[in-house]
């Protein structure tokens, strides 16, 4: 289970710092664009990786139903609403929007999955509530804007492509999941992105900028797409998405070291209230997903 936990650490380390470098990037690409060039990579990598590893498999009407409402929820709705909304929001608040995905997911997976959401981790999840309105709401100064509105919505498109990914994986690998899922996504964002590009678009001929997409993509949203769904079979969806309530803490120290954006002390404290949630909704996982392993 510490091999999982630690796994899951990862991603949200990665996942954290996308905040940062996508802010950079949509600067130097339109933000469709920069979300569709990017899926491409991603589904390129998965692709040939597949195709390598012979992952390839059938699937049913029901598993393909699933991937079109995962390429429309997951894909779709969440990078477009995603890279607009940090158009008008910096880093470290669409991180801590997007932080309070885990009650969301819990939610989703109670209700959907029959997964349990125990005390712990309400309280888990009630501590880092209280740190991302500490930061957002004091520390940053939150206001109801257009770019927060859009940050919301790709929170709660997140959360709700958590819920239909394990779904998917209770009959098909967690890595082929991923790889369908992804290029079904890619089929519905292409014809978007390409049809909002205005003739004027400014498209970043710089190296070191397309040299962050594509490591970005291959990286962030590929191998971390693996490794994240492979451990939600493991430790459960709304579980798993306790320690994505680590997110603002690694954005707001990667903003500090990369564009030197400021950090208050109530943002500190904040961040810290952030982590000790995710630690006191973990310390159960031990007893809860033992039983899971004979099923």
């Amino acid at each position: 289970m510490i091999r999982s936990y630690l796994l899951l650490l990862f991603c949200v380390t990665l996942w954290g710092s996308n905040f940062v470098f996508g802010s950079m990037l949509v600067k130097e690409f339109p933000p469709l664009f920069l979300a569709d060039v990017r899926l491409l990579f991603t589904s390129m990598f998965l692709i040939i990786y597949a195709w390598l590893a012979k992952k390839f498999v059938k699937i049913t009407a029901r598993e393909l139903g699933l991937l079109v409402l995962l390429g429309l929820i997951g894909t779709l709705a969440n990078q477009t609403a995603y890279f607009n909304g940090l158009l008008t929001t910096d880093a470290t608040t669409a991180s801590l929007i997007l932080s309070l995905s885990p009650i969301v997911t819990a939610v989703l997976a109670s209700l959907f999955l029959k997964e349990q959401f125990t005390l712990r981790m309400k309280i888990g999840s009630g501590l880092a509530l209280m740190g991302t309105f500490f930061v957002v709401g004091i520390g940053a100064g939150l206001s109801i804007t257009k770019g927060v509105l859009l940050i919301v919505i790709a929170m709660v498109a997140f959360s709700s492509s958590m819920i239909i990914i394990r779904k998917l994986t209770q009959t098909i690998q967690p890595f082929i999941a991923t790889v369908y899922s992804t290029t079904v996504g890619t089929l519905f964002l292409t014809p978007a992105a390409m049809l909002t590009i205005e003739p004027g678009a400014q498209i970043s001929h710089e190296v070191w900028a397309w040299a962050m997409l594509i490591l970005t993509a291959i990286l962030m949203q590929g191998i971390c797409g693996i490794v994240w769904n492979q451990q939600l079979k493991v430790v459960g969806t709304g579980k798993a998405a306790i320690f994505l309530n680590l997110q603002p803490f690694v954005a707001m120290l990667v903003g500090f070291l990369l564009l030197g954006s400021q950090v208050t002390s109530i943002q500190v404290g904040g961040s810290l209230l952030i982590v000790v949630g995710v630690i006191v909704a973990s310390v159960q996982k031990k007893q809860a997903v033992q039983p899971s392993k004979s099923v």
